[in-house]
């Protein structure tokens, strides 16, 4: 079954969809601490499958974009500091990484907040982008609960 992952506006970092409760989800860390918490419906939660990224031609889906990093770094940790990278750093980085984005619409941020889920994701062991964000055909949320987790 397909693994969500969720980004929570306010919350850092990136949490897996374990099940849905009564007043909400569950969700789990994906960092070492795997810590399980509520997520409540005024909560603004995101699914990284719809997420994608602006180019001049079309938009992108993000796994497509995390897959051309994962190329570029042989899907290990990328070396590159978002945290202390400069405009241009960043700039000149995803311009290897994916050439065709939008410039005036693709923020530093976004090139930041990219390259910080990607490490995320990779020290979770989460490589094939493809086969753990990509939505199915009439995938919806409830299809995308990990039975699987304890």
């Amino acid at each position: 079954m397909l693994q969500t992952i969720l980004s929570i506006s306010g919350k850092p970092g990136l949490y897996k969809l374990i099940s849905r409760g009564k007043m909400g989800l569950i969700v789990e860390t994906l960092d070492e601490k795997k810590k399980r918490m509520p997520v409540f419906s005024n909560d603004r939660v995101t699914s990284l499958a719809d997420i994608a990224m602006f180019t001049e031609t079309e938009d992108i889906p993000l796994y497509k974009v995390l897959a051309k990093v994962g190329a570029k770094e042989d899907n290990k940790e990328c070396p590159l500091n978002w945290r202390k990278a400069s405009t241009p750093e960043l700039n000149d980085y995803f311009a290897e990484v994916l050439p065709e984005y939008d410039r005036d619409r693709v923020h530093a941020s976004d090139i930041k907040k990219l390259l910080q889920w990607y490490n995320l994701l990779v020290k979770a062991g989460i490589t094939d982008f493809e086969k753990s964000l990509k939505p199915t055909e009439g995938d919806n949320i409830d299809d995308r609960v990990d039975d699987t987790a304890e």
